[in-house]
């Protein structure tokens, strides 16, 4: 399964990974310390993640499980990383901004 996370996304994700099940008001409370954000926008990335099946949810209390493992979405994102820089290598384009902010990033966490 390719999953392509956005880096809202994996602010969810990492929340759940480090403290796992949590409710969506507890996911929301976290998020809002650690960068900000409303309820309304965790909720909304919430809803992203479910779709994506990387997060499923239950009932009572809207309680948020992690689908995916952390080591799942790094071994697909450096493959995702891997496969650009043989692309680029190989002339057929050249890696845009994003692309190489994500590149740094995935090095910066094998160091």
């Amino acid at each position: 399964m390719e999953l392509k996370l956005f880096d809202s996304e994996r602010k969810v994700m990492e929340v759940l990974w480090d403290h796992g099940d949590l409710s969506a008001k507890e996911l929301a409370d976290r998020l809002k310390e650690l960068v900000g954000w409303s309820k309304t926008t965790t909720y909304t990335v919430i809803k992203k993640c479910i779709d994506k099946k990387a997060v499923s949810r239950s009932e009572p209390g809207f309680v948020c499980h992690p689908l995916v493992s952390r080591e799942e979405v790094r071994e697909q994102e450096t493959d995702a990383l891997i496969d650009l820089l043989v692309a680029n290598l190989l002339g057929s384009r050249r890696l845009s901004p994003e692309e190489l902010a994500r590149l740094k990033r995935r090095i910066e966490e094998l160091e």
